[in-house]
């Protein structure tokens, strides 16, 4: 399924968690890990040591790197790092491309402010931009990681962003002999209080319906053991709600490249549902997206 995963490190908790959990899926798809450390070179880090002018963000990482190549080893799987100066999410693009991986790991924290949704975190830039699926791991005592998969939620709403997405998760399922969850969630808050709100949650509720049945039928054809609902709420709080009463080991989502100051505020419902998810998350981007 993998040949070549990137995971971004920093020696934090977050990119820890993602680096174990992509040396799980190298070990179990026999592909190689490229541990990447960047060295932002929006910080200055250069100092003197004694009449040695030394980087001490290029020193830190390749300590962290020697660690990860530690960690693999005890796993026996095939290991390149390296540390390189840049701004991160760029550079970890950049590497991936570069590199021909097939699969992108990193971790994230999960907090946030308005200043964070203004400026982008490094994970959210990488899940916009990548051409490869994005595997983020939170690092949070309520998270599930567990490997292999025995239970995968792929969230739709019958969109192409969501198609694809399911497509990543049906292989996924056939290969762990996993059971496929496929949920539509009817967001209330969309349709606002109204005299015609009772119709349009029925419109929706019956084209959920049908996204679901439509990505079930094909899961079953393609011989995955598949549950589906259709839930109404807020979206993003009713997949956290449904992981987490299904036990489920990871969440498949479609996202789109797309930005601007207006999305960065409100959020989408894949970028909220990586802040909170109690599973690491693969994110799936359509192939036919511009930035």
């Amino acid at each position: 399924m993998y040949d070549r995963i990137l995971v971004a490190v920093d020696g934090s908790e977050p990119a820890n968690a993602a680096f174990d959990h992509a040396l799980d899926v190298a070990a179990d798809c026999d592909a190689e890990v490229r541990a990447l450390y960047v060295a932002n070179t929006n910080r200055d880090s250069v100092t003197t040591v004694g009449n040695d002018v030394r980087d001490a963000l290029e020193a830190e990482g390749e300590d962290v790197i020697e660690g990860a190549r530690e960690r693999a080893a005890a796993r026996d799987v095939p290991f390149t790092g390296e540390v390189v100066q840049g701004e991160p999410g760029d550079a970890i693009l950049a590497a991936a491309d570069e590199r021909a991986a097939d699969l992108v790991a990193i971790g994230t924290s999960g907090k946030g402010a308005i200043r964070r949704f203004l400026l982008g975190s490094v994970a959210e830039h990488v899940i916009r931009r990548a051409d490869v699926p994005v595997l983020s791991v939170r690092a949070d005592e309520d998270v599930r990681v567990e490997y292999p998969y025995d239970s995968i939620l792929v969230p739709t709403d019958g969109s192409e962003h969501a198609s694809r997405a399911m497509e990543r998760a049906v292989e996924l399922a056939r290969r762990h002999d996993a059971t496929l969850h496929v949920l539509s969630v009817v967001d209330v808050m969309a349709v606002g209080v109204d005299v015609r709100a009772d119709l349009m949650i029925d419109q929706l509720e019956e084209s959920a319906r049908e996204a679901v049945e439509d990505a079930g039928a094909e899961a079953g054809e393609a011989g995955v053991d598949v549950v589906t609902d259709t839930i109404v709420g807020s979206i993003h709080r009713e997949i956290r709600s449904y992981a987490e009463e299904n036990d489920v080991d990871l969440l498949t989502m479609g996202t789109h490249g797309r930005s601007g100051v207006d999305r960065f505020l409100l959020g989408s419902v894949t970028e909220r549902t990586l802040r909170t998810a109690p599973a690491p998350v693969l994110t799936v981007r359509g192939e036919d997206e511009e930035d």
